[in-house]
This record gives structure tokens, sequence and C-alpha cells, in this order.
């Protein structure tokens, strides 16, 4: 049984997903043939067919149980970002592109980051109480209120007091239709979503724009760099909030990029989040429509490599930032962008969160429970997975500006695309192979999916053996260590996050 192609790509982008071969073993393999999702998701990105071969996978197989195939979402998204950094070391080391071996318990971990982190032994709360499923009148609804200003007009859509409590929310919610419900907040700016069948839209993984065609010279020459920073030099404006975003600026300041993370001050943020994200970055506050704050930003803007961006299509282009916008003034950056619900449709403007994605494509009715409550990922694992192959999309962009053509790169992602992908373009598992089955696997006694023989036992999943602890402004952190693998990638983060916001808008 073969991996189906990924969806379709949106009109006007490339970058669909290429040939490859059967899907690899779960266990320490090396050599065979390449894993198939992450050879699509390569492929996607616009990578050289040769290098997934280079891409093996070890470690506990019995990670991110779920109906749909999250382990090997999770695994190849980490491939090939993990595959990205080695080949741009290579590049700028003059070596070869060295060997990935990804473990499929740091990548476990690392998915479920927000959920294993602790400050000062507190265990941060990752959904407010107005945030959840709810029953309806002819069905359920999700809704996302851990902003105060999302809570505050979800209340005030549904007729309710500020400072209504869960129970009274619940009693209103059972009382209306989940699809009047879903309009009501939407024309509020609050977020709640009907729980709806599986979708069949087809959503690419990413979309390569096209850039306009400046003369803009050879790429800036990035020089050397240590194997376990290949990003250095790099200057990343992040502009992106959770988790998806956040994930992808992480990444690449763990591999060495200069990363400045902006905010307006009229949005608030949750300390507990930036404290799981803010690993290796900055972070400050601009207010746009202050003459200071954008010129401080236009100055960060002249010498940017790279702006990352995660707001909902047109959000930005009141403030000059849109790609257009940008491409006018710097031909020669690499843009990548990030919405909910994909970059086309009804439903491209509207806000959204990996919980509402998934209740809105059909995920949460796929893992319902027997008596018919909606169920959920193991992980939010359309944030994570897609915030690794936006960082992996940055850094195959900086390669291919210097051995390819130079100039601007305009690259589009969705939750809405990951989650296609992993429902329609991913084969699902009927068990997880144990490492001895992967052996066999290599040598032709069993097909891929098999397990091994009875008695054999996979290696046993343990988070703590991919945590540690460090000292921050916001307190000692529990925190989960990066899953990037690649003969000489970094082992932990560069400096623990600082406090939001409180950073000055400049480059190192």
């Amino acid at each position: 049984m073969t991996d189906r192609p990924l969806p379709a790509e949106a009109a006007g982008s490339t970058g669909t997903a290429g040939p490859a071969g059967p899907a690899a073993p779960a266990g320490p393999v090396s050599g065979g043939p390449a894993d198939r999702p992450t050879a699509d998701a390569w492929a996607a990105l616009g990578g050289s067919a040769d290098l997934p071969a280079r891409v093996s996978f070890h470690g506990p197989d019995d990670v991110l149980p779920s109906g749909l195939p999250v382990r090997r979402l999770a695994r190849a998204t980490v491939a090939v970002c993990s595959l990205a950094a080695a080949e741009l070391a290579a590049l700028r080391s003059g070596g070869p592109v060295p060997a990935v071996r990804v473990d499929q318990g740091a990548v476990a971990t690392a998915f479920l980051s927000e959920r294993h982190l602790t400050i000062d032994g507190r265990t941060p709360v990752s959904f407010a109480p107005h945030s959840g499923f709810w029953r309806t009148a002819d069905g359920w609804v999700r809704t996302h209120a851990n902003y105060p200003h999302h809570r505050t007009r979800l209340l005030a859509a549904l007729g309710l007091a500020a400072d209504a409590g869960p129970e009274q929310l619940a009693e209103v919610l059972g009382t209306l239709p989940a699809e009047q419900i879903q309009e009501r907040a939407y024309a509020a700016g609050a977020l709640a979503v009907a729980v709806a069948p599986a979708s069949t839209a087809a959503h690419p993984l990413v979309e390569h724009l096209a850039v306009g065609s400046a003369d803009v010279g050879p790429a800036r020459p990035l020089g050397e760099a240590p194997g376990d920073r290949p990003a250095a030099g790099v200057r990343v404006l992040d502009l992106t909030r959770v988790i998806a975003g956040p994930v992808a600026t992480r990444t690449l300041a763990l591999l060495g990029a200069d990363v400045l993370r902006i905010d307006s001050p009229r949005l608030p943020e949750a300390e507990d989040s930036h404290a799981d994200t803010g690993f290796g970055k900055r972070s400050t506050r601009l207010d746009l429509a202050e003459a200071a704050d954008r010129a401080a930003f236009e100055e960060l803007l002249a010498t940017a490599d790279v702006v990352v961006t995660g707001y909902r299509p047109g959000a930005l282009d009141a403030h000059g930032l849109a790609p257009a916008d940008l491409f006018a003034h710097r031909p020669d950056l690499i843009v990548v962008q990030l919405c909910a619900w994909g970059w086309t449709g009804p439903w491209a403007a509207r806000r959204g969160f990996d919980s509402l994605v998934q209740a809105g494509v059909g995920i949460a009715a796929h893992e319902a429970a027997p008596d018919g409550r909606p169920g959920v990922l193991p992980a939010q694992a359309l944030d994570h997975g897609t915030g690794y192959l936006m960082a992996a999309a940055v850094l195959r962009a900086l390669t291919e500006q210097r051995t390819g053509r130079p100039g601007g790169r305009h690259l589009r992602f969705s939750l809405a695309g990951t989650a296609a992908w992993l429902m329609h373009g991913i084969d699902r598992e009927t068990a997880a192979p144990g490492v001895a089955a992967a052996a066999a696997t290599v040598a032709g006694a069993v097909e891929p999916g098999e397990t091994a023989a009875p008695g054999v036992v996979a290696e046993p999943y343990d988070p703590a053996r991919w945590l540690a602890e460090t000292d921050s402004a916001h307190g000692r952190l529990r925190h989960a260590l990066p899953p990037i693998g690649y003969e000489g990638a970094p082992a932990d983060w560069s400096r623990p996050p600082g406090r939001w916001g409180t950073d000055a808008p400049v480059w190192r």
C-alpha cells in the first residue's frame, strides 16, 4: 500500500510532491528507500529527490497514538526541517550533506512542548474554561477563548454578560444550532466552529508564489558557520503568534538565526506561551501606526533576510506589510506566510487556531469517542507540524538563493493544508512496527506496517529523556529539547526565553 499524493496545489503555485519510494519503517534504517511522507514533503518544498534517502528514524514507536497518521506526519516534518538544515550546513561548510537521524521520542516530546512545560514547578493551563467542545441544539461546536478579548467577544455574541461562567455559556449554546453559533461568533470577531464531517477541500501543503523579476543580483553572502548553527547571520523578523509560527522561528533561532519577534502593544500575549516558544529569540513591541515605531520597523526591515507572518490574509496589508509591498522595497526577501483556513475560499479571512481547524475539517469528528463526543489529536500537530515545515522552507530558500536563482521567495502555508495532508495524503497505520520489525522490513521479511514476531518488545517511550531544566527570566523552566536531528545538530536551545516584548528593536 502506498501513500496518496498530496492535495492539488492552488492555482498559480508550484511545489507538488514528486514520486517517492515505499514508506520506511519506524526503526533505525539507513541506506534504504525514503520514507514516503518525508519524500513527499521534501518534494513539496522543492528539494532534491535524492536527499530523503539520507533520512533515518529511530526511537520509540508508541508515540502520538491516533486514528490518523500523526506519528508519521510529525516525524516527517521534523525530518525535512533537519534535512534542510543539513543541506544549508553543507553549503556553508563546503562539505557533504550530513546524514539525518530523527528520534521519534524527541519528536513526540517536542510536539507536546507546551504540555511538558513547567515554570517553577507550575504547569500552565493550555485551554481556558470557556474554550472547548460544547453540545448544541443539533450537534457540537468548538470554542477558543484563551485570550480575554476573545472570551469577551464570544460572550457578547451570545448575549451573555462579560463575567458569565462556563455553565451559563453551556446553557445558551445548548439551545442554538452549531452553524448559527459559528456565524454569530465570526461576525463578532469571536472564535467558534461547528464540528463538521471530513472535508474534501484540496488545500496545498505549501504554495510557492512568483516574485517580481527585479534584478537583485547575488544573494547576500553568509560566510562559513558552525555545523550546529547553519543559519548563523540570518536575520528574521517574526510577526507570528500561537503556535505554528513561533515554533518555526524558535527552530530558526535554534539553528543560529537572529530572530526578533515583533508584536503590537495593543494585542495581549500569554507569558506562558511565550515561555514555551521564545527560546533563542528576542521580543519587542512596536505600534506601526506610530511614526517612531514605524521608523524603527523600517530600519529593521532594511537589513532583514526573512519575514515570517502568522496573521489572517490581508490583516497586515494596512500596515504596508502585504507581500507585494515588502518585495517592492526588498525584492530579495524570503517571505513566509501562515494562515488557518487556506489562502482561497470563503473561510480564508477567518481567524483560527489548531483546535478550531481540527473541528472544522473533520478531524474532531474522526477522533470522536463512542458516545459521539468529538475528539482531538494527541498533540496540536497541525501547529507543530506546520511550524517545522515553515522553518524548513526558510532554510531551503536560503540554500536556493545561493545555489540557484537569487532573489525573493514567497511561500504560503496553512493549518488546513497540513490537515488535508494528514487526512488524505498519508496512509494510516494499522499497527506501529517495533524496532525488530523495522529491521525485518529492510531485510524483506515483512511488509512496511506489519508487526514483528510475538514477544518482540519495542523501545518504550519516556518523555523525561527529552526534557531539560533551565533558569530563565520566567523562573525555572522544565522544557522539551529540540528534535532536529542531523550529524552536528544542536542538542539544546542557545538561550532561554526572555520576557515578552521587553527587548530593544535592534539586530544583534
